[in-house]
């Protein structure tokens, strides 16, 4: 019972509204005290006519109307000439004085809570207005020992009231909090438990049916996770089966490359100018791609291999970018223009950092060629302390919403109808292995610019 949240809800309704009650008890108890006061004074006024009837009365008679009143004497003032008195001998001094005609909240609250804590009777004179202005004022003098006795029976059954209210609400509110807050919650947790037994079943996925806001939004928002977890698992199942694909493409399409090596290197032996000037850039790109295939499982089984760290002319690299690009342009209105110093040298894998520019200069000459207008591509190169700044600005169209929510996944960042989305996850995982970050610094309508920063470390 008290690990349930009803459970809990229960006790602590019980005790704040005990809490609530006390709070009460104080000012009510004073109020208590104030009309059993008011009682006797007006008790004492009905006493006092007797004289008014007849101003001498017998000894037993004045004793038994103040006995009759609860009180030692009275004191009934009409005007500033006359009082009128009845009185009986007195047991003691009288110890404190009580005027009802202007007291005030917080006089009422400590004289009450004062008559509670004094076990002691005490002898008061008490003060107050006469009713229905039958006098200026009127005065009794009393014993607080029924008064104190009256006021302990009185908050008894206060305090017992208090109680039996603070069940019944509490039993009540829980009801209302099983019913309103508690079933939902297990309802959710059962649903959250069903789906975790075949969270590739998207007929698992909660429907919000909650009437109470809160509740309705946890649920909204479990639906979006799970929905989000569904297409995980699902895209997961598609790598694995694509995985599987390209492994058995790779094995023949390495040996297919191999053989195309062999015969570029007779190429290579042609005096054609144009021959020997071309066959270098095709042995490369022959050997690349052969190292391509070999390594292409890398990204889905674990990540890029480890680059091979060697200092190395960051020029000659963009050059050879670019000069690819050049020849895959064809028709299209794209310029390529590079900023590299000649003399930059920088510590990581060429061929990683070939792959990582190449495949950002792709990307924007894609997204160029993609809408239909002329556009530039400039990578430029720098050094700043402590890091190397590479930088590949284009005036395309820049990126829509939907790739920049999702810029660096695999198969969820591409741009292109048909594209797979992998360029951009495979410049940061290549990025990453040389201990750098890449960032989309900008893009609008008027193109994007990437940044790729590699640490120098103790390399300067």
């Amino acid at each position: 019972m008290l690990n349930t949240l009803s459970g809990r809800f229960l006790i602590l309704t019980t005790i704040f509204v005990m809490l609530a009650e006390i709070l009460i008890f104080v000012p009510s108890v004073a109020r208590y005290r104030e009309d059993y006061l008011l009682a006797r004074l007006e008790r004492s006024q009905i006493a006092s006519l007797a004289l008014l009837a007849d101003e001498v009365i017998d000894r037993d008679l004045e004793e038994e109307l103040l006995l009759n009143a609860g009180v030692f004497n009275i004191v009934l003032r009409r005007d500033e000439a006359r009082q009128l008195v009845l009185s009986s001998p007195m047991p003691g001094e009288i110890s404190q004085t009580f005027d009802l005609r202007n007291a005030t909240a917080v006089a009422l609250i400590r004289d009450a809570l004062n008559t509670l804590l004094t076990p002691e009777p005490q002898l008061i004179r008490v003060i107050g207005n006469p009713l229905r202005d039958a006098g200026l004022l009127i005065e009794i003098t009393m014993d607080t020992g029924d008064l104190r006795m009256a006021m302990i029976d009185y908050g008894l059954r206060i305090l017992l009231l208090s109680a039996v209210i603070s069940v019944i609400t509490a039993f009540m509110l829980f009801l209302a909090v099983r019913r309103l807050l508690v079933r939902p919650i297990k309802a959710v947790v059962g649903q959250m438990q069903r789906y975790a037994e075949a969270p590739e079943d998207a007929r698992r996925i909660i429907m919000p049916t909650a009437g109470i806001r809160e509740l309705r939004e946890a649920e909204e928002a479990l639906k979006s996770l799970e929905t989000q977890l569904t297409q995980a698992l699902r895209q997961k199942e598609r790598l694995a089966q694509l995985g599987g694909a390209v492994a058995r493409v790779s094995h023949d399409l390495r040996n297919i490359l191999t053989s195309a090596q062999l015969f570029t290197d007779r190429i290579e032996m042609s005096e054609d100018p144009a021959v020997m000037r071309m066959a270098p850039k095709l042995v490369n790109s022959i050997a690349r791609a052969v190292s391509l295939c070999e390594t292409t499982l890398a990204f889905g089984r674990a990540a890029e291999p480890t680059p091979v760290m060697t200092l190395f002319s960051l020029a000659p690299v963009v050059s050879e970018v670019m000069e690819a690009e050049r020849l895959a342009i064809g028709d299209e209105d794209v310029s390529l223009f590079e900023d590299v110093p000649a003399n930059l040298k920088m510590r990581g894998d060429p061929e990683q950092i070939y792959r990582a520019i190449s495949n950002l200069v792709r990307n924007a000459r894609q997204a160029i060629s993609g809408s239909g207008k002329p556009g530039e591509i400039c990578v430029s190169a720098r050094t700043e302390p402590g890091a190397w700044i590479i930088e590949v600005l284009d005036t395309g169209p820049g990126l829509p919403p939907k790739a920049r929510e999702h810029l660096f996944q695999p198969f969820q960042g591409g741009v292109r109808k048909g594209g797979s989305g992998l360029g951009l996850a495979i410049v940061q995982e290549l990025v990453r292995g040389h201990g750098g970050t890449l960032t989309l610094r900008e893009t609008d309508g008027t193109g994007s610019c990437f940044v790729i920063r590699l640490p120098m470390g103790d390399v300067g």
